[in-house]
């Protein structure tokens, strides 16, 4: 039973819900559970874990989970591809924040002018 003050239905548009249990996340990916136990170790996702310690993964772990079975499956070893994947995500949010700054920075020039 979910807590109280909890609706069953939030959850469905939640990308970062553990929705997914290993098994499942693998089928849907078309993998093995080792690929996903793989991923964990090399850092590139951590599934939050069950009560009963059985890990759970996100939709937004999976995207990520089917992006490098597409590096492995393209030839990049696991560890490369997990580092790929790594990199590009700090690049970006890297561009994100620096956008970001620009337009902050555009704004508060504009009125300085003023």
């Amino acid at each position: 039973m979910p807590p109280a003050g909890s609706r069953p239905l939030d959850h469905l548009d939640d990308d970062a819900y553990p929705a997914y249990t290993m098994g499942r996340a693998a089928e849907m990916l078309g993998t093995t559970p080792a690929f996903l136990r793989a991923l964990g170790e090399h850092r590139l996702i951590t599934p939050l874990r069950s009560e009963g310690g059985h890990r759970r993964y996100s939709r937004y772990q999976l995207r990520i989970a089917g992006r490098a079975r597409e590096l492995v499956d393209q030839g990049t070893p696991i560890e490369a591809a997990c580092r790929i994947i790594i990199l590009e995500d700090q690049l970006e949010e890297a561009q994100r924040i620096n956008e970001q700054l620009r337009t902050e920075s555009g704004g508060s020039q504009a009125n300085t002018r003023a």
